[in-house]
């Protein structure tokens, strides 16, 4: 179906309901349909709110000066729980499409070159992502990232795409996953000198960087779960982890993916080949019906990056 086609359904769809309920032919705010469109694709009011960036009362409100201006209720009520009546359902079943041509259609009335908005977490922005973009400005037709480093799933109009880490389900996004989690022990050349490691066992009697993942390396590499000694700082991302372990203060469970680079100048080094995978992975997010060029380009070329530069 092509964008003429989409808009005209989408059109036709409220022109019919319009019709049933004896209303006149004539659009309600943009906003309000947009407010609508998020809260049944959210099936919820408050999920609605955030990520529009408006109070839950807000979207109530308006939602109730929607259902007045035509007469219809377009949600089901039942103390904290809505749901989305025939109605609202029919209403909003392709508006998010219709408002990705809207925004495409406005952005190319625009004079200043497009800009992407893409977030991603600080680990893999600095190690996988950074890299990767600088090659990207040199493709005919890129255009000009704004990057966000995030660990969290903000608003989501505040990008048009994210990286996040997770199992894939984001309420309201679409999800594309992009590689999984992969981890493996890696220390400094300095440290392991000082060690003879033949087997993985034998790293239990090296500090340890607090790594929840750590009794599952041992497990799948078949060594019965030791007594671990971590160290006493315990680091909240993996670049940090990858710090510490650069100046020996002990063995880190790292992306063999994200510190390829590290391993490759014998910065660190990985004393076994076994890394485990999963169960998060990491996703690239974007909004249904995305329909705008540059994003679409964009993430093509990023789907095709290899893993390992």
């Amino acid at each position: 179906m092509d964008r003429r086609t989409g808009i005209t359904r989408v059109l036709s769809a409220y022109f019919e309901l319009c019709l049933t309920y004896g209303v006149q032919r004539r659009l309600p705010p943009l906003e309000s349909l947009r407010v609508l469109e998020a809260c049944v694709r959210t099936a919820s009011f408050s999920r609605a709110a955030a990520e529009l960036g408006v109070t839950p009362s807000a979207v109530s409100l308006r939602i109730r000066d929607l259902e007045a201006e035509l007469g219809v209720a377009l949600f089901h009520r039942s103390g904290p729980r809505v749901s989305a009546t025939a109605a609202g359902q029919a209403l909003a079943a392709s508006l998010g499409e219709a408002l990705a041509l809207v925004r495409s259609a406005v952005e190319t009335c625009v004079t200043e070159p497009p800009t992407l908005r893409l977030s991603a977490p600080p680990t893999f922005a600095a190690r996988w992502l950074a890299p990767r973009l600088a090659r990207y400005r040199d493709l005919p037709g890129a255009v000009s990232i704004q990057l966000d480093v995030s660990a969290e799933v903000r608003a989501s109009h505040a990008f048009d795409l994210a990286i996040r880490t997770g199992l894939g389900d984001w309420p309201g996004l679409d999800a594309v996953r992009l590689m999984p989690i992969d981890a493996t022990p890696m220390l400094s050349p300095g440290l392991l000198a000082d060690m003879k490691l033949e087997r993985p066992e034998h790293l239990a009697a090296l500090p340890l960087l607090p790594h929840a993942d750590w009794p599952r390396w041992f497990a799948e590499a078949g060594v019965s779960p030791p007594a671990l000694r971590f160290v006493s700082t315990d680091y909240p991302t993996q670049e940090l982890d990858a710090s510490a372990a650069l100046d020996g203060a002990g063995v880190a469970l790292l992306s063999p993916t994200l510190f390829a680079p590290l391993l490759a100048q014998g910065a660190l080094v990985r004393p076994f080949a076994r890394a485990i995978e999963g169960p998060a992975s990491h996703y690239l997010l974007s909004h249904p019906g995305e329909a705008r060029t540059a994003v679409l380009d964009f993430v093509k070329w990023l789907r095709e990056c290899p893993l390992r530069a």
